[in-house]
């Protein structure tokens, strides 16, 4: 790349925008033509700031705003809306003793990041669960929380002992008691907050609160008070979000790097695409990089130009959107890749990384699915079939007690892997139809005899991809889902449990999506339909199903309702579960409830 094209590309790219220009030249054909089933200017106006981006982002203009980029979307929000305003929890959400005490590092009772343990099983053992097979047929509704105004719920939440910590999508963070949901305390992040939540020990006996935003900004506050100790930026692409979890290892914290550079393609006069999936490692104490490494070492080149002359760039993407696996017995820390975004194809997307904890230097690469190159511009006539690794990597052992690590993707198929062979696939079974939409979505579980995979596999209704159509796609309520228990000693499928049928209510799939958890004997997956569901580890028969689509009186005062449970899954801890509630993208229930059970 040369200087001036350099410079040139660079000003395109960040330039500050002009709201009002935004909004002549993708809003005001709508909103200023006198139709009266769309809002006017004059309507817009009387909404702040944070209601018009949640709307752009996850609600009915999420289709229309992908294509834009991120400081569009906040230039014309600033243009149109009010002010936002600081939300004040009433005196009533508020904790009597506001104290945050977290328990000593040997505590059992705790569900602390993505996954209960550094290997990404999302199994939760008996102790620390405090919840067994015969007790789950009793569990009720304990308490549930609102966030207030928002139409999606999708930040796991981290509980340790007493104490839980849950983002949301106004980005806001909180500390809740986990017994009754009070509020402790509350950080305004710049984002939407999506990332689960890590806790890590620091000096003189004080905790940092870890995670990542959707405007690609990575935290750490104080955990006994929220106050914010650094924020960190870990990629400059203006496209990047933060939505696999982070995890820490002696000191170190490890982030992992994802893009929505892929429907920016919608736009025409897009330049795609230019970012690059990468892993960053920063010291907890400070905030300070230690590395920082890309799933594709090159640099974008440009390529070409499109049909409306617009330079074209490549290659890219390779996101991370799931959480790291760390390996101490290796020295390795491993990670899963989504898709390429522009030609020519990596070496490195749809594939599973090994890389040195100490140095970030990539030790292998597995690629599953060569030359898949997606972007939402093409929808169905792209060169790949969009077949990411959304969920992370789970190391676990065999009979003979070799390590193996085990993979879903979204193309139906879970591997396993030997990580002394650089990811020598030792099995591969098909549990679902694979697609944009399909297959593994965001996390298996094992309990160290089988893997637990759930599938999305939604589907549709008939649309043209290339139009910028503002309401959402219909789902078929009878397509998707499933749960399948495979044999990790051999990759034998156990068990297969067929989705329960999907009410004729709007928006209702039966696609299984978000992550799966298990404890001893039980298997829990949600659906996009809305239900919660508990299978026996031994068959698969459900034993408890619980609809979260209703409206929930709430401990902290705000109207709250549930819909479709997608992206997490289920904590377990200390005799309690804890499940967020509402995923209205993509044509999905909405909702803004975490919901917390216990056995009567």
């Amino acid at each position: 790349m040369k200087p001036l094209v350099a410079l040139t590309f660079a000003t395109v790219l960040y330039a500050a925008p002009s709201g009002e220009a935004v909004f002549r030249q993708h809003c005001a054909t709508c909103h200023d033509s006198g139709n009266a089933r769309v809002p006017s200017r004059d309507a817009l106006q009387r909404l702040s700031v944070t209601n018009i981006l949640r709307t752009l982002e996850f609600g009915a203009m999420a289709n229309i705003a992908s294509p834009l980029k991120r400081e569009d979307r906040d230039a014309v929000a600033a243009f149109l809306g009010t002010p936002a305003v600081a939300i004040t929890p009433p005196p009533g959400a508020l904790c009597s003793d506001r104290t945050v005490r977290l328990p000593a590092a040997t505590s059992t009772s705790t569900w602390n990041g993505w996954s209960p343990a550094a290997a990404n099983t999302r199994f939760q053992p008996a102790a620390a669960a405090g919840l067994s097979l015969d007790q789950v047929g009793r569990l009720k509704l304990k308490w549930a929380f609102g966030f207030d105004g928002d139409i999606v719920a999708f930040a796991q939440p981290a509980v340790l002992d007493h104490e839980l910590f849950v983002g949301s999508a106004a980005g806001i963070v909180r500390a809740l008691d986990a017994q009754t949901g009070c509020m402790k305390w509350q950080y305004q992040a710049t984002g939407p907050v999506r990332s689960a939540m890590l806790v890590v020990p620091l000096v003189n006996n004080k905790h940092a609160v870890l995670f990542g935003d959707q405007t690609g900004l990575f935290y750490s506050l104080e955990a006994e008070t929220g106050k914010l100790l650094w924020r960190k930026r870990p990629e400059a692409h203006e496209s990047v979000r933060l939505t696999g979890a982070p995890v820490a290892y002696q000191g170190v914290v490890y982030v992992p790097v994802s893009s929505w550079e892929e429907p920016r393609t919608l736009n025409p006069a897009y330049a795609c695409c230019t970012y690059r999936g990468s892993l960053v490692a920063y010291r907890i104490s400070d905030g300070s990089q230690v590395w920082k490494t890309y799933t594709i070492p090159e640099k974008p080149k440009m390529t070409g130009k499109n049909t409306a002359g617009v330079e074209q760039w490549g290659p890219s993407g390779a996101s991370i959107w799931s959480a790291p696996t760390i390996d101490p017995k290796r020295g390795v820390i491993y990670v899963t890749t989504g898709d390429n975004f522009s030609a020519p194809a990596s070496s490195m997307s749809d594939s599973v990384l090994a890389l040195e904890i100490k140095t970030g230097k990539i030790v292998w690469a597995k690629q599953t699915t060569p030359g898949d190159i997606w972007i939402s511009s093409c929808s169905g006539n792209c060169p790949g079939p969009d077949f990411d690794f959304g969920s992370s990597a789970l190391l676990e052992k065999l009979d003979d007690k070799r390590d193996v690590l085990l993979a879903g993707q979204k193309s139906g198929v879970v591997y396993a892997l030997d990580p002394d062979r650089k990811g020598e696939i030792l099995w591969q079974v098909r549990v679902g139809k694979g697609g944009i939409n399909g297959g593994v979505q965001w996390g298996m579980a094992s309990d160290g005899q089988r893997v637990y995979a759930a599938t999305s596999d939604v589907v549709r209704g008939p649309s043209n991809p290339n139009k910028l159509d503002p309401n959402p796609l219909p789902l078929d309520n009878k397509e998707g889902g499933g749960l399948t228990a495979i044999r990790i000693s051999n990759g034998q499928q156990a068990w297969h449990t067929a989705p329960p049928a999907c009410s004729a209510k709007p928006g209702c799939s039966p696609a299984q999506a978000a992550a799966v958890t298990a404890i001893p004997g039980v298997v829990f997956s949600g659906s996009l339909d809305g239900h919660l569901r508990a299978y026996t580890s031994e068959d698969g028969r459900i034993i408890w199903d619980f609809d979260t689509v209703r409206t929930f009186q709430t401990v902290n005062g705000a109207a709250a309702s549930g819909g479709a449970l997608n992206g997490p899954g289920p904590v377990i801890v200390g005799g309690m579960l804890f499940v967020n509630s509402g995923y209205a993208r993509a044509g999905g229930l909405p909702g803004n409830v975490l919901l917390a059970f216990a056995p009567e």
